[in-house]
């Protein structure tokens, strides 16, 4: 192959890892689908390099040769199972040989271009719908689930405004933890409820960084040592960011004179196992919705929020504690995901990142 085809060739494969890692896959799977590429349009021999915001392909033709380098950045992050799983299809596409590197070029600047076919204010509701999952699973009360509900619209709204102005993610989790507090202290003030810490659990838990620390521990455990550092560090400054919220309205709660008596954001008490159930059915379609999975892949991940819920709840209360319940029910979803993703082809990312997130990891 002449440099003429091996530099857009890498060109292509880097492209095709930066939209993966920045659409939340694994640095282990952003390495293969980069070396599938290039393989797949005769370039073989490449190494690449994944980090948590760089991706490097090398290639020496011969010994002889000097060899070829390209990098390139990732900057922008946000889960968007949309474009990853347009992206997986694409790579299966090359490797099959059902299109040509410049058909992939061209599909790939296409995916890049075109946006969403879900609008903000639907992803939105869908945040909403999500908190509404998260309050049925902590057992709250209407008036907690109906804080739930417009708390996570409000945290996405500002969230997403912060974005365009460019904050760092620490002041938009600052930011986020600031309004769920200061929600709890009016429906407090209000007297509509006398359970703040239900009401913070199920206002941050749109802010948690459970999502990051799996990815951390996946890149860890496929030997990515300093991408799996990076987004523990990254996870760790959201959730100070989400201390610091918290903090800061308690402080407001305090000036203003409002007592939020035995508050401790985490709190939770099960419900029964129907609650619990649809809560999770809830909470795992939501959460998909939200992150732009395909509608097809909507009513299986209800299922396996539900699954998972049901198992960790049975667990539950046959003594097993809590962490055992964890284990069972992800390894379920673990299980039930690789067989139904490739009937209703989507990669397994989709299917057991939002069947694990009713067990609200980092809670």
């Amino acid at each position: 192959m002449t440099s003429d085809d091996t530099y857009p060739t890498l060109d292509l494969a880097l492209r095709v890892g930066e939209l993966l890692l920045s659409s939340g896959a694994g640095a282990a799977d952003v390495s293969v689908q980069m070396q599938n590429v290039c393989i797949a349009c005769g370039l073989r021999g490449v190494s690449a390099s994944v980090t948590f915001t760089e991706l490097q392909l090398t290639h020496q033709q011969s010994p002889d040769d000097p060899g070829l380098i390209q990098v390139r950045n990732v900057t922008q992050r946000e889960i968007d199972y949309e474009d990853l799983t347009r992206v997986d299809w694409l790579v299966r596409d090359l490797v099959s040989g059902r299109i040509d590197r410049e058909e992939a070029r061209a599909a790939l600047a296409q995916i890049v271009s075109s946006g969403h076919e879900r609008s903000r204010r639907v992803v939105t509701l869908g945040w909403g719908v999500m908190g509404l999952g998260v309050g049925l699973l902590l057992g709250a009360r209407p008036i907690v689930i109906a804080a739930a509900f417009f708390g996570s619209m409000g945290i996405d709204v500002i969230q997403r405004y912060l974005s365009r102005q460019r904050l760092p993610t620490f002041y938009q989790q600052v930011a986020g933890g600031l309004f769920a507090t200061l929600l709890a202290v009016f429906v407090i003030a209000t007297g509509l409820s006398e359970h703040p810490s239900r009401i913070v659990s199920a206002g941050i838990i749109r802010l948690l960084a459970g999502v990051s620390y799996m990815g951390a521990v996946q890149d860890a455990l496929t030997g990515f040592p300093l991408t799996a550092a990076a987004r523990s560090l990254e996870a760790t400054l959201a959730t100070a960011g989400v201390i610091a919220g918290v903090s800061g309205g308690l402080t407001i709660a305090t000036a203003v004179g409002v007592k939020l008596v035995n508050l401790t954001p985490g709190a939770s008490a099960y419900p029964s196992l129907p609650q619990m159930a649809i809560g999770g059915a809830i909470t795992s379609a939501a959460f998909a919705f939200s992150s732009y999975a395909p509608a097809r892949a909507l009513l299986p991940t209800g299922v396996l929020g539900l699954v998972s819920a049901s198992a960790f709840i049975l667990a539950y209360r046959a003594g097993l504690g809590v962490s055992w319940p964890s284990a069972i029910a992800a390894v379920l979803v673990g299980l039930v995901s690789y067989t139904i993703a490739a009937r209703i082809k989507v990669p397994t990312l989709v299917l057991v990142v939002a069947g694990v997130v009713p067990l609200l990891p980092g809670l």
